[in-house]
């Protein structure tokens, strides 16, 4: 039994301290290197950065373009999560499933797809006779295009977090207003919307802190429209002058940090002050009968999917499959030859290819892993043990919450020098893509396992512990099989969110440890258009395929491992 205990204690420290190197100390040395001088605590530079116009307009171009795409995405994931949630509508499964598609998708992918969709070269507007003039302003590059492409991006996520909530209310306060002759909107109105107001608010801080942190669609967007923000001017500060910036491009990423950490401190405090407690098990969701006006109402959620999904993804193909960008689509102007190129011949793509698939899933592997101890620990009786992985969980979402970039940055300071005692330095290898990804998608792929734990029945550990199981028998032969499902659900989500990304490698690759973000964006930024078109299609094949194959499982895998699946 001591042995047991000593056990649970040494992995519990493994833990924090884990959790301590790779996601509290690079943020630690980050805000020192940032807010201290050379006689300690110092804002000098905080106010230098703040009074400098640059910054302060990016600062203002972050905030604004972050709360409008923000506020849009929260009315438009509502809107869709109240019609698919509390209607009758048909075909839901598949409008869930094309919805939040848009989500899996990297935003720089997003960006380059409606560039090539609205654009005066556009392919399917020239053949619909649409298209603006040539040499005409692209009609994205301006503030509006900007919020606009955030919107579609993050709108998924308030979806989720709506039709979550309205699954989870208790069915008797909607009955007893129907009873009482309440029709639709008056229920949604008094009753529905004020219930879902923490998520509301949960949705909108979640969309606000995802675009302030947000680089693809930010760069390739705004960076033609002369309107940059934080993230970007972190970057091309930093791609032009190189490591010996980072001083000063710390500080600008302490004042990023600072606004989206300020963000999420606010949801908090408004959400424990919306909170209503609710009585009653949550019950299969309302399907409110439309009536006469169902197929209107499926024909304009089927004309949204395909003008979110179909015009950007048939004008990125078509734009993959002529020699040079402009060119119309024909018989005479069709190749493939753009697709051997980044196949075959370009080695830096299949790199990438390779280097993506092997960060991405070495990290959902390890958070996997990771987050079945750390879990358990969350739901442990003691308050001591909970007390210290609510340190490592605390640490994590921190991580997570911050921008991407900031990580970065964070992660190059800690890592630019070699490794104490073992003198081996991480900077400039795939070394530190992969802890990055660990340090920022903790928290993912944790949720859901700790919200398995917490169902699980206290008397199952106690019945182990008389039986003398010691701790990591119980781990392995009784909590592991029952939190699988979860576990492998966080690590989907994981590998389908890191295989793409480029935010958080965009300052941290290197000639030969380029990833898939990384290259297209490279292609795009380039001129390289025809490329970066092709490789973009790969990467949405290969998506929408591992999230079709995840779907044909779902009947054969416990439920609530397919984390897009009821």
């Amino acid at each position: 039994m001591q042995l047991s205990r000593l056990s649970e204690k040494t992995t519990l420290l493994a833990l924090v301290l884990g959790a301590t190197l790779i996601c509290g100390l690079p943020l630690l040395l980050l805000f020192k290197t940032g807010l201290t001088g050379e006689h300690g605590l110092n804002f000098g530079p905080l106010l230098e950065a703040v009074q400098s116009r640059s910054v302060r307009s990016a600062l203002w171009h972050s905030v604004e373009s972050s709360f409008w795409s923000a506020l849009a995405a929260t009315a438009l994931g509502t809107l869709l999560a109240l019609l698919i949630g509390l209607t009758d509508i048909r075909t839901k499964g598949l409008l869930v499933f094309l919805i939040l598609l848009p989500m899996m998708i990297p935003p720089h992918v997003t960006a380059i797809a409606w560039i090539q969709a609205l654009g005066p070269g556009s392919p399917v507007l020239r053949w619909l006779g649409l298209a603006p003039e040539l040499g005409s302003t692209h009609p994205l590059y301006s503030r509006e295009g900007l919020v606009l492409l955030l919107t579609l991006q993050h709108s998924p996520l308030v979806f989720l977090l709506v039709r979550a909530a309205l699954r989870s209310l208790p069915r008797e306060l909607s009955d007893a207003a129907r009873v009482s002759g309440a029709g639709s909107l008056l229920m949604l109105r008094r009753i529905t919307l004020p219930l879902l107001a923490p998520s509301l608010l949960a949705g909108f801080a979640l969309a606000f802190v995802a675009a302030l942190g947000n680089f693809g669609i930010n760069a390739l967007i705004g960076i033609p429209a002369r309107y940059t923000t934080l993230p970007v001017l972190v970057w091309r500060r930093l791609a032009s002058f190189g490591p010996d910036v980072l001083p000063n491009v710390a500080v600008i990423s302490v004042i990023l940090s600072a606004v989206a950490l300020a963000a999420i401190l606010l949801q908090g405090v408004l959400q424990r002050r919306m909170r209503t407690s609710l009585i009653g098990l949550p019950q299969a969701p309302l399907a409110i009968s439309l009536g006469s006006k169902r197929p209107f109402v499926e024909a304009a959620l089927w004309l949204f999917v395909a003008f979110v999904l179909l015009l950007p993804t048939a004008s990125l193909l078509a734009t993959s499959l002529v020699r040079t960008y402009g060119l119309q689509l024909s018989a005479e102007t069709l190749t493939f030859e753009n697709f051997t190129e980044v196949l075959w011949r370009q080695s830096v793509t299949l790199r990438a290819f390779a280097n993506s698939t092997i960060i991405a899933g070495s990290a959902a592997l390890a958070i996997a892993f990771v987050s079945l101890f750390l879990a358990y620990f969350l739901a442990h009786r003691k308050r001591a043990h909970r007390n210290w992985a609510n340190l490592a969980l605390t640490q994590s979402e921190i991580a997570f919450a911050v921008p991407g970039l900031v990580m970065s940055i964070a992660f190059i300071l800690a890592f630019i020098r070699p490794l104490p005692l073992l003198n081996i330095s991480l900077y400039g290898t795939l070394w530190i893509i992969l802890i990055a990804y660990v340090s920022v998608f903790l928290a993912v792929g944790l949720k859901p396992v700790a919200a398995a734990f917490l169902q699980m029945d206290g008397s199952l550990e106690d019945a182990a512990r008389v039986a003398g199981a010691g701790f990591f028998r119980r781990m392995t032969r009784i909590f592991t099989p029952l939190a699988a499902p979860a576990a492998a659900s966080g690590a989907i989500l994981v590998f389908l969110t890191a295989y793409n990304e480029v935010t958080v490698s965009a300052l941290l690759w290197s000639t030969g440890n380029e990833t898939i973000g990384t290259t297209i964006f490279n292609y795009e930024d380039g001129g390289y258009t025809t490329l970066a078109a092709s490789m973009s299609m790969v990467v949405v094949a290969a998506t929408i395929f591992i999230m079709l194959a995840m779907n044909a499982l779902a009947k054969r895998v416990p439920a609530g491992t397919i984390p897009w699946k009821d």
